[in-house]
Formats: C-alpha cells, structure tokens, sequence
C-alpha cells in the first residue's frame, strides 16, 4: 500500500482506507475491526474545535449526535461501535459539514440485533433533505444528489474524497448482500449531497 499524503487540507489518499473500514459495519454484533494503515498516516488533521454536532435526515426518520472518528493508534481507522448501532460518526480528517470539500458521515445499516442509524440509507432519493448542527449553532442544509450502491472492492475512492469547489456531503453505510464468512456486507451505499 503506498504512502498517505495530505493535500489541500485534507486527507485525501488517507480517506481511501475508510472504504476498507467499513467492512466491520453492522450485522449481529460484529465487532471485526479495519484492516491495519500504514503508520506514516497522520493520525489527526489541526483542529479547530469546529465540528458537527448532529445529523437528521427527516425522510427516513434518522437522528443522532455525532462523534468524530480518525485513524486509531494501532493504525486502522476508527468506526462507531457495532454496538450502538444509532450513533453516527464524523470522519474528522474530512471537511466539517458547510467548508469547502466533501465532508463523510458514516453510519452503520444495522448492529447488535437491530436497525442501525443508516438503515434506510437506500431510500434517499435526490432532493431529500440532509440537515447537520455544527458546534459553532449553524444548522447547515444539504440536498440529496445521487446514491450508489457499489461493491467494497470498488469503491470509488476518488469521486468520494476527491477534492471539490463546493461543501458537498457524503453519507456512507453497508449495504447488500450479508457475507456470513466474513462478518460484513459485501457492498457500501453512498449518498451525495450537496450545500442547500
């Protein structure tokens, strides 16, 4: 795996490895953790202090605070625990929600025996609505694009994280087929939104 670099601002190459994260997504409690990263990866980007808060997505009846997720000391990027199944995440290494870029909310379809946060992920349609507080009071609006549904060995690295002109949005779950060998979801289901 080659070296991770940081441009712009962001992480862009390092954000590919999250699509490797979230094979441990969802289904009866897995816990199984994100394949290893190299350790030359920053394991934090500077940091404001300005994040978002919370995300809600009125059409399916989502709602959860959230909390921000990197790379973990043992080098594999962190995700919200199977466990609590409703709590979302920040991939802090991103674009807080309304800056310039794409920012990456990630959530899990289901978790210890029950619907997760993103469960109904694949009923956004364009033109829904997608809503994040930010710790600074701003409630930052965002309006469905386009959704796919791809499997994890093709997940489209650059059209997720690639730099943009404007705040975009991008929600990320499991979805599929459930590989009971493995743990996992065999696919990843990605929403784009872009700033209201």
């Amino acid at each position: 795996m080659r070296n991770i670099v940081r441009q712009g601002g962001r992480a862009v190459a390092a954000a590919l490895l999250l699509s490797l994260a979230l094979t441990g997504c969802g289904g009866s409690g897995d816990t199984k953790a994100a394949p290893a990263v190299p350790t030359s990866v920053s394991v934090t980007k500077p940091y404001d202090k300005l994040r978002p808060t919370e995300v809600r997505i009125p059409k399916i009846a989502a709602e959860s605070s959230l909390i921000s997720v990197a790379i973990n000391k043992d080098g594999q990027i962190a995700v919200p625990p199977a466990a609590e199944p409703m709590q979302a995440a920040w991939y802090r290494l991103s674009p807080v929600p309304g800056d310039t870029g794409p920012a990456i909310i990630l959530g899990h379809v289901d978790g210890n025996h029950q619907p997760g946060i993103f469960y109904r992920l694949k009923d956004l349609v364009p033109g829904d609505e997608i809503h994040v507080t930010r710790s600074d009071g701003k409630d930052v609006k965002f309006v469905v694009d386009h959704k796919i549904q791809v499997p994890k060995d093709q997940f489209p690295a650059d059209a997720v994280y690639g730099n943009t002109d404007k705040p975009q949005l991008r929600l990320i779950t499991c979805g599929g087929a459930f590989d009971h060998a493995e743990h996992s979801y065999v696919d990843n289901i990605i929403v784009y939104a872009n700033l209201a």
